[in-house]
């Protein structure tokens, strides 16, 4: 007992030594404070995630900390700013707060899922924080549009509208290219105006606009056209289809081109015509007719043509009789060849001669006159 009592101002001495030591590594350790409003939050890939983190010191001593990030995934990017400069090292004074900026970037290709990662001032103070990747990331560019099949003639100008999305973590140029059929032409436009390229954003969309026009003589039928945006590491394709109804056209003439001819009353005229196909759409029973003056007769062998492909062909012969005591002069018969799509008149003006018979009954007549008074005159006037 006298031997306690006897190193009793030692022992306390010790223990109020200890006592201040660790009071003051307690107060030191929890003096200093990384702090930032939104610790847990939900992008898509793609995005930046901006932070406003203060250090803070509420000791009463200077502070001079290494910042630093742990746990972030390694492909993914980050900057540490303090106004303009990055740092990587902050002090503060006694009862006094920092602010820096920190901004992570989240990569296209980031998998759906939570990152957690933490923000340390030295050995001073921590903070973990969370990023939750809310959809399955990517890294490409895709090249789409809501309407890729369009129908018309070979007259119109089949028109798209498409979108390209860059979904790379860089600005992307992008180069136009299609392998359409031969004849065809594509086109394409941004902003209203043509290009051959554009540039897009990281993460971002612009509108293209696409003309495809397809030849004059393009035949019914589907055709696919595909297009294409390529840069030196990325490049997306789009399958566009446009349906040619095709046009539908005929023209009636003769194999000379000639619209006129001549017959005798009461006679039979072939006359040679040939219907041409000039759409592109086929042409499908070719029905004939014609309107003449009164008492012609008008017929055609073949009276219907069944099938007239594009560009081609095909012969008809009219066979035009003419009325009996029809009088000399000129005549107009008009030759329509027609189907349900198109149709074609030819108008021909025939001469009509009179019979060589009625002639030659007139001579006969005259003659006959003549030799009666001939008579007449040998055997009365002598008297």
């Amino acid at each position: 007992m006298a031997s306690l009592t006897k190193h009793s101002p030692v022992l306390i001495s010790v223990f109020l030594y200890l006592l201040s030591t660790t009071g003051f590594a307690a107060q030191k350790a929890d003096s200093v404070i990384l702090y930032t409003q939104n610790t847990k939050v939900s992008v898509t890939p793609g995005q930046m995630v901006d932070y406003q983190v203060d250090l803070i010191n509420n000791g009463n001593e200077l502070i001079n900390a290494d910042i630093s990030l742990s746990g972030l995934p390694s492909t993914w990017k980050y900057t540490l700013r303090s106004g303009s400069f990055s740092v990587s090292q902050m002090a503060v004074l006694p009862h006094d707060k920092r602010n820096m900026s920190l901004s992570v970037i989240v990569p296209m290709n980031a998998n759906k899922g939570s990152y957690h990662f933490r923000m340390t001032a030295g050995n001073l103070a921590e903070m973990p924080l969370t990023i939750v990747v809310s959809e399955q990331g990517t890294f490409k560019s895709e090249f789409t549009t809501d309407q890729a099949n369009m129908q018309g003639n070979n007259s119109s100008v089949f028109t798209y509208q498409a979108n390209l999305k860059n979904s790379t973590a860089e600005t992307q140029t992008y180069s136009f290219q299609s392998t359409a059929p031969r004849g065809w032409s594509v086109a394409f436009k941004s902003n209203s105006r043509q290009v051959t390229s554009v540039e897009v954003n990281p993460n971002s969309s612009v509108g293209v606009t696409i003309e495809i026009d397809p030849p004059d003589m393009a035949e019914a039928g589907t055709y696919r056209i595909p297009v294409s945006a390529s840069t030196s590491s990325s490049s997306a394709e789009l399958a566009l289809e446009a349906v040619i109804t095709g046009t539908y056209g005929m023209e009636l003439s003769t194999p000379t081109g000639l619209l006129s001819t001549s017959i005798t009353a009461g006679e039979l005229r072939r006359i040679e015509l040939i219907v041409k196909n000039t759409g592109s759409a086929i042409l499908q029973g070719v029905q004939l007719s014609a309107s003449a003056p009164l008492n012609w007769e008008v017929s055609f062998d073949p009276r219907k043509i069944d099938m007239i492909e594009p560009g081609k062909s095909a012969g008809v012969t009219a066979l035009i009789k003419a009325a009996k005591k029809a009088i000399a002069g000129d005549y107009v018969t008009s030759i329509d060849a027609r189907t349900p799509e198109a149709t074609s008149k030819a108008q021909f003006r025939i001469s009509v001669r009179t019979s060589m018979l009625w002639g030659w009954v007139g001579i006969l007549i005259i003659c006959s006159s003549v030799a009666g008074i001939y008579y007449l005159f040998r055997k009365y006037g002598r008297r």
